[in-house]
This record gives C-alpha cells, sequence and structure tokens, in this order.
C-alpha cells in the first residue's frame, strides 16, 4: 500500500461530501473512483493529494500523516511526490506547452536547460513535440490536455491523481489521453487515482471504488471486469 484514507469526512458548510470514506490503494495500481455527481468524487481525491484537509479522519502516504501537513508542505509534497492532472488541464495560458511542462521542476530547484530538456522529452512521449512552442490557446482540447499529462508526469511523480480527465473532451481525444496515462503509469509503475463518472473510463482502471451520497457503495467496489476494458 502507498496511501490510505481513513474515514475521512468533509462538508461545504452544512452539506456533507464525505461520510467516513476509507480506501487503501497499492503500489502501481490504477484505481478509478466512480459515482454520480454529487457524490464525493473530486473531494476525495482533493483530501487524498492534499489540496484541501479532511474535516475528520485521516490520509497516510508511506507512514507520512498528509491531512497533519502545513499548507506549505502539502504543496512541497505535489511538486515532488504527487502529480495532478485536472479536466481542464489549467495550463498557464502565457506560458508555451514546453514552458508549462518545465513548470513544476523550476519550481523545485531545476535548472532552466535541463527542465526544458525534460519537458521536450515527455512531450515526445506523448506526442505533441511539435508543440513545443505553441501556447495552449493555440492547439486542440484534447492536445492541451496531453500536455498537461505531461507537466503532471514530469517530475516523475509516485501518485498521479487525474480529476475527469478525459471529462472536457470529445471521445477519440479522451481515448488518446487515457491511452497515454495508463500505458505512461504502467511503464513507470506510477500509482492512479482516477475520478471519473465514465464507466468507459473506469475500465481502464485495475480496481473501481463506487461512491454514493459521500460514503463507499459495495455494490460497486471490485475489480473492473475485463470486458469493460
Amino acid at each position: 500500500m502507498i496511501i490510505e484514507g481513513r474515514s475521512l469526512v468533509r462538508s461545504y458548510g452544512a452539506t456533507p461530501a464525505l461520510r467516513g470514506v476509507s480506501v487503501a490503494v497499492d503500489e502501481g495500481e490504477i484505481l478509478a473512483v466512480t459515482g454520480p455527481s454529487g457524490c464525493g468524487k473530486s473531494t476525495l481525491l482533493h483530501c487524498l493529494a492534499g489540496i484541501m484537509r479532511p474535516d475528520g479522519g485521516e490520509v497516510i502516504y508511506r507512514d507520512q500523516r498528509v491531512s497533519d501537513l502545513s499548507e506549505a508542505a502539502r504543496a512541497r509534497l505535489r511538486r515532488t511526490d504527487f502529480g495532478v492532472l485536472f479536466q481542464f488541464g489549467q495550463l498557464v495560458m502565457e506560458l508555451t506547452a514546453a514552458e508549462n511542462v518545465a513548470l513544476p521542476l523550476l519550481l523545485a530547484g531545476t535548472g532552466r536547460r535541463e527542465a526544458r530538456t525534460a519537458a521536450l522529452s515527455w512531450l515526445d512521449r506523448l506526442g505533441v513535440r511539435d508543440l513545443a512552442d505553441q501556447r495552449p490557446g493555440e492547439v486542440s482540447g484534447g492536445q492541451q490536455q496531453r500536455v498537461a499529462l505531461a507537466r503532471a508526469l514530469v517530475t516523475e511523480p509516485r501518485v498521479l491523481f487525474a480529476d475527469e480527465p478525459t471529462g472536457a473532451l470529445d471521445t477519440l481525444a479522451g481515448e488518446q489521453v487515457l491511452g497515454h496515462l495508463t500505458r505512461l503509469a504502467r511503464e513507470q509503475g506510477t500509482t492512479v487515482i482516477l475520478v471519473t463518472h465514465d464507466a468507459r473510463v473506469a475500465g481502464y482502471a485495475d480496481r473501481e471504488l463506487c461512491l454514493r451520497d459521500g460514503r463507499v457503495d459495495a455494490s460497486g467496489l471490485g475489480l473492473v471486469s475485463e470486458a469493460a476494458r
């Protein structure tokens, strides 16, 4: 096991989002977190990634209590051990593709030349090396998301958190992003926690955790069937 959430509770005002959710993820596993809109999927991911603190329960990453860390320490963890891929990529529009991908390395203290070389290598692995000097507004949504995936993986994180990574893409572009994501994760042994409401996307995972009304739905918990792959 590499990361675990224990009895996680989180509310937004008077509205509960997580009601005692527990999950343990093995190293190198690809876990799909599924369920209807508003069931707590993204909140669970944000708690596990240290983006937000749970109101109750704890998050353990390699014997470290992430939920007890300061905001600065959690941010450092996301620059080193964790990678995050959001639905809309959240690229910096003023930067080129190569500059976006190099950004996490630069923030971690890597030299500019080394960071750019690594960025170009990752763009090449994702089939968008020719977009290195273009800005996000000059390329398609699917290409933007591949650049965002390169940025999430450039630090070679131990855990990649992907929140609806294909939700804004058409079927073909979504399949391409998922294919790259799962292939590269398996090649590197990266653990992936993938939030989705799409059964087709969940079919790329090793296991599925289904949430409903802020709780684990035991009827939707288990291995993803081969038929879904």
